[in-house]
């Protein structure tokens, strides 16, 4: 049932803000890191942790800040969250060094915890038939988001510098916060029960065991005792975590949730998607700002690459919104196989062609419907598999899974375009080849992954979806509104 005197239109629209400039965070950071090196004094190996620490950061927040949310309301949770991402944006615009700059990003990574909180909050607000909708809309902003940072770093670090692309974010997540305050409702039933701290810190021990190696591993030496051990170390601190949540009165993580089809066939298909897109943001802006000499590169520059990946951008924002509209001809079950096979095409042709900016753009393009339709489809997936008062915790982990998979699929193929290189440091076209050929690889199990969710008739999910004819057009006219 929505809450009571809300206004979900503007609800939904400071959540939708929220959401794209907290994920924009992250992918702004990619293109400026030699900007950000040069000017801070410090390593390759240092810029990187820039990346590495909001990685850390959100991976172990965002199921945790979820959790909270559930318990305890999430208005406020978003509201905290709104805070420490405004402190650690103006840190780190302001920071003289590296480390200031690290304290910054940690806060900043709390900002992922928005996206399973928005996605509670709109189970909240909005009638069950309105849910899809918006949620598929919400879905394709936060792919927007995670998108937009790669196209807007460039001009903004041009017009200004790369400080502003904390000083801009800043000012927005001002505003949303004290918007956020006045005009986001208060949150209805919550969950009953007390926070897990044991389990709490067990989760984020192995999270933080496993992520860390995955971002330092290439710098550190895969078979280094330090990347080896932590790995066992992950292990060890997931085995306990998962026998403590099964036996615990108020689990973090309901074990009997995540064992149900539904989900866990859900994460895993989210899994592989993190690890193509990330390998996409990561590795496609590098391709083309490979220098001409190389005989393959383009030679942009980091607005150019930004203005390549535009068309995946609007790709994304062009089909998220689609995927409830469509969803009761063609059920999230089989968009999530067709648009895992979409990507897969679409990075084998990155892979083989790749001698032009518009080719590139029109494979991007195509990429980005299919991960626009996807990202829709199973936050859909994972909400109706899901109670109400669990919406926080289970997308929170579903993001969180997108996130280890991004670390492993980054992983993957920095290994294989680095292990192809010419004695100057420069990749070897093959590499990048091997690469992207490597993020098919992961979307054709995606596929796979896909075909394991338990099917669900159209007619059942267009129950969810709208309960009627005249409740559709009610659905779409809400998303023409929002």
């Amino acid at each position: 049932m929505p809450t009571r005197q809300s206004n979900p239109t503007i609800a939904f629209t400071i959540l939708a803000l929220a959401v794209a400039a907290l994920t924009a965070l992250q992918s702004l950071m990619a293109p400026v890191l030699p900007a950000m090196q040069a000017d801070l004094h410090t390593t390759q190996t240092g810029a990187t942790w820039i990346m590495s620490a909001w990685l850390l950061s959100a991976a172990v927040a965002t199921p945790l800040i979820g959790k909270v949310g559930d318990l305890f309301g999430r208005k406020r949770a978003i509201v905290a969250v709104l805070g420490a991402i405004a402190v650690g944006t103006l840190v780190s615009a302001l920071a003289p060094n590296l480390s200031v700059v690290l304290v910054g990003r940690v806060l900043q990574g709390f900002g992922y915890a928005v996206t399973p909180l928005a996605f509670g909050m709109i189970r909240e607000i909005y009638p069950s038939h309105r849910v899809p909708g918006a949620i598929g809309l919400l879905s394709s902003i936060l792919a927007i988001g995670s998108g937009i940072g790669v196209v807007l770093a460039g001009p903004i670090e041009s017009a200004l510098d790369w400080r502003w692309l904390f000083w801009l974010p800043m000012i927005l997540v001002v505003l949303l916060g004290i918007a956020a305050v006045f005009l986001l409702p208060e949150s209805g039933a919550r969950t009953p029960g007390r926070f897990n701290t044991r389990a709490a810190l067990l989760m984020g021990g192995w999270l933080v065991a496993l992520l860390l190696p995955l971002s330092e591993g290439r710098a550190w030496g895969w078979s280094s005792p330090v990347t080896q051990g932590l790995f066992v170390v992950a292990a060890v601190l997931l085995v306990l975590w998962i026998i403590v949540e099964a036996r615990a009165e108020h689990p973090i993580i309901d074990m009997r949730l995540m064992r149900a089809p539904a989900v866990w066939a859900t994460n895993l298909v989210a899994l592989l998607f993190g690890a193509t897109m990330y390998g996409i943001l990561t590795f496609l802006p590098q391709l083309v700002q490979t220098p001409v000499i190389s005989h393959y590169g383009l030679g942009l520059t980091v607005t150019g690459a930004g203005l390549v990946l535009l068309p995946m951008v609007v790709g994304m924002g062009l089909t998220g919104t689609l995927s409830a509209r469509v969803g009761h001809r063609v059920s999230f079950r089989m968009q999530l196989v067709w648009t895992s096979l979409i990507s897969a095409v679409a990075t084998v042709g990155i892979a083989f062609m790749h001698d032009s900016a518009i080719v590139i753009a029109a494979w991007g393009l195509l990429y980005g419907v299919g991960l626009g339709f996807a990202y829709a489809a199973l936050s859909s997936l994972v909400v109706q598999s899901v109670p109400a008062h669990q919406t926080g915790v289970a997308t929170g982990m579903n993001a969180n899974i997108r996130v280890i998979g991004g670390a492993i699929g980054t992983a993957a193929i920095t290994s294989v375009v680095t292990a192809h290189v010419t004695s100057s440091g420069l990749p070897l076209e093959r590499g990048y080849v091997g690469g992207f050929v490597l993020m098919a690889v992961f979307a054709l199990l995606a596929a796979g992954a896909a075909v394991l969710v338990p099917r669900r008739s159209a007619a059942a999910e267009v129950t969810d979806a709208s309960t009627d004819a005249p409740e559709t057009t009610e659905q779409i006219e809400f998303l023409d509104a929002a």
